[in-house]
């Protein structure tokens, strides 16, 4: 079931304001990744990520519609998302950028359908991409989760523009 409501009534605030407020809200961070069909990878930072069921065991998280790499993610059967942990701010900065080959020197294992898992993560789901909605600017991805790990660390957050670390 689809619902949609009608627009919001008009706004007296612009997207640098809405931006700033957003910031407030503390969030983890997560890396998304993928593997190519010639066997390349991908990946990109996304701090976008929450739980969506139990049963079936389902997440989200969102792209931009201008992202290089939404053809990727969207064109895929599976991703993992990896849940950095407080000391891996480095791989965030990273995955946010584009690079000829962010890869270099980032230890990872594969899992068992052969997408990149990041060695140090906190946690990591490994889903189904399941279906996309487009909404606003952002195409909004809900994974079903067919395996997933933990290793209890502290997360890295983000809050205010900048990373860091609950202590």
């Amino acid at each position: 079931m689809n619902i949609s409501s009608p627009r919001a009534e008009s706004r007296e605030f612009d997207s640098l304001h809405f931006r700033q407020a957003l910031s407030q809200f503390a969030t983890g961070v997560t890396v998304i990744t993928t593997r190519l069909e010639d066997g390349s990878f991908r990946g990109l930072t996304a701090s976008s990520f929450n739980s969506v069921s139990l049963d079936p065991p389902l997440v989200l998280w969102s792209l931009g519609t201008s992202a290089n790499s939404l053809p990727i993610f969207s064109g895929n059967s599976h991703y993992v998302i990896n849940v950095l942990n407080a000391d891996q701010a480095h791989l965030a900065k990273l995955f946010s950028r584009r690079t000829d080959d962010p890869w270099e020197g980032v230890e990872y294992e594969l899992s068992r359908t052969g997408m990149p898992i990041l060695k140090g993560a906190i946690a990591w789901f490994e889903c189904h991409n399941r279906s996309r909605y487009p909404e606003g600017d952002h195409v909004i991805f809900v994974g079903e989760v067919e395996e997933c790990a933990i290793a209890p660390q502290e997360p890295l957050i983000f809050h205010g523009g900048q990373f860091g670390k609950l202590k």
